[in-house]
């Protein structure tokens, strides 16, 4: 493990997590800054589809740092520091929850869910993009986030932490201390809900879909007509 208190040339970003750690148990915090940069994303990703809000997520992280640090020493890497911090992120979260209002059962989200789910089918990847379709990508995304967070919440957590940040089953089911079996169980779930909720959402606007008014339907028919000039005119009705 490293020891050094010399932090003038030294490569935090190259460092192994447990390296870190070591540093930061050593007195060394900046070490714990390079901690935070390199799991802030997941956790506020972890926090906010706990709470459905940015700025309580933000706090929840914050405070989560503060255990974490004070807790630092009761880290053995049994798991990954990664798992570890999320499973600080998500007893905070979860806190602020209980606080606020009474938890309802899995089992009673999972009853009153219907069973048949629409499928409606989004490209998973975008080519170059002009200036419109990175607006309908924008849109998109928008809308994508809105259906997130009118999930459930322990269907929108596994949904998060497999979907968005690409966490493996054994992870997710590790940080959420749930069985694997569960985990996809919930997500297969949550896939189903963010289809029907897709559809439902973009249905009324489908026939406003494709449309061909204004300049494109101008210059179809203008095209049209010249490449009808000077023809002979059709024969009379028989």
């Amino acid at each position: 493990m490293l020891q050094s208190h010399d932090t003038r040339a030294r490569d935090y970003a190259a460092l192994e997590d447990a390296d870190l750690v070591a540093l930061v148990r050593d007195g060394d915090r900046q070490a714990f800054r390079h901690i935070m940069r390199r799991s802030n994303q997941r956790l506020f990703r972890v926090a906010r589809g706990v709470l459905n809000n940015d700025d309580e997520a933000e706090d929840v992280v914050q405070e989560a740092y503060v255990h974490a640090y004070e807790k630092l020493a009761t880290f053995r890497g049994e798991a990954s520091l990664l798992t570890w911090l999320t499973r600080i992120v998500l007893n905070e979260a979860y806190g602020r929850v209980r606080r606020r209002h009474p938890t309802v059962d899995i089992e009673q989200v999972e009853t009153a869910q219907a069973e048949g789910g629409r499928v409606l089918a989004f490209p998973s990847r975008f080519g170059s993009e002009d200036p419109a379709a990175a607006a309908a990508r924008e849109q998109m995304r928008r809308l994508l986030e809105r259906a997130v967070d009118e999930l459930p919440e322990p269907f929108r957590i596994v949904f998060v932490l497999r979907e968005i940040e690409e966490c493996t089953v054994e992870e997710t089911a590790a940080s959420l201390e749930l069985r694997p079996e569960t985990v996809k169980t919930r997500l297969y779930r949550a896939r189903r809900l963010l289809r029907a909720s897709l559809h439902d959402s973009l249905a009324t606007s489908l026939g406003d879909a494709f449309p061909f008014l204004g300049p494109r339907c101008d210059r179809v028919t203008e095209t049209v007509m010249q490449r009808l000039e000077g023809r002979p005119p059709l024969p009379p009705a028989a």
